[in-house]
């Protein structure tokens, strides 16, 4: 075979590559964010006063020295054993669970179209979820999947969008692996100058 041919196959293979790597990437685009009207205008504001609600006590946790900087931007997750879904802890969530769960909760209980508020890290890990989501775990995966959803990594292109973006907020519709279809909106949370992750509130369409 000669030295062109050759070439010409490596390219070919090596195009290949990089077409599949950006169909399966995490970082992949999702659909364009939705624009706010009526109520999306309202869990906006309502996002916006629990992200800096989250902010504050991060910020106090770290002036405790609870928790240190290289502490909250863990991201060594270690995988917790007989979970499925798949669980992992970091060096943070325990804290979190303590601190975070009540505000989260509060935000939940104010409109019973919600049906989640959490704040996820730039890699979609849920470090500390809503009670309603943290029931103990049973040997049924279906039922562990509805109502045992924290400390798992959610990583599909909708999640990853908002754990991600330094926009203002996302507004995104997507299905949720329980079978609702959902709106989610986020907002960033900046800690220290630094990018952490975003809250995500999750509601139901009209």
């Amino acid at each position: 075979m000669t030295h062109a041919k050759l070439i010409s196959i490596h390219l070919a293979g090596l195009l290949f590559f990089v077409a599949t790597l950006s169909l399966f990437s995490p970082s992949a685009k999702a659909d364009p964010p939705l624009e706010l009207t009526g109520f999306d205008l309202q869990v906006k504001d309502i996002a916006v006063k629990c992200r800096d609600e989250i902010t504050k006590e991060f910020e106090r946790l770290l002036a405790m020295n609870r928790l240190n900087q290289a502490q909250l931007f863990d991201t060594f997750y270690v995988p917790i054993p007989n979970t499925y879904p798949q669980k992992y802890h970091t060096q943070y969530d325990q804290v979190t669970d303590e601190t975070l769960r009540v505000i989260l909760d509060k935000y939940l209980d104010m409109d019973k179209r919600f049906i989640q508020v959490i704040a996820v890290d730039v890699n979609g890990y849920i470090p500390t979820h809503n009670s309603k989501y943290t029931k103990p775990l049973t040997n049924d995966a279906d039922y562990n999947t509805a109502n045992n959803r924290t400390k798992r990594i959610v990583d599909h292109i909708a999640a990853l969008a908002a754990a991600r973006s330094t926009e203002p907020y996302i507004l995104q519709k997507y299905n949720r692996d329980t079978g609702e279809q959902l709106y989610d909106l986020s907002v960033p949370i900046v800690i220290a100058g630094k990018h952490w992750g975003a809250v995500r509130i999750d509601y139901k369409p009209k």
